[in-house]
């Protein structure tokens, strides 16, 4: 019983994952997308960077907790 709770868990923590590499590579797509018109609003962009960063973050926290501790 223990071993599927941690399968669950471990199957919830891919498919966040997922969803967020997704998020994380429209909002570059939308960044250079923005960039590139020339008509960026500096605001705007700086929201959807520290949106990035801050799903960056979130990212890396999951796939630490998705990697096993090796005790060497």
């Amino acid at each position: 019983m223990r071993d599927m709770t941690k399968m669950d868990r471990e199957g919830v923590l891919r498919v966040r994952l997922d969803v967020f590499l997704r998020e994380h590579r429209d909002l570059d797509e939308a960044i250079a997308a923005l960039d590139q018109s020339g008509r960026a609003d500096m605001l705007t962009l700086r929201r959807l960077k520290k949106q990035k960063l801050a799903l960056k973050d979130q990212i890396a926290r999951i796939e630490d907790d998705l990697t096993p501790d090796i005790i060497a």
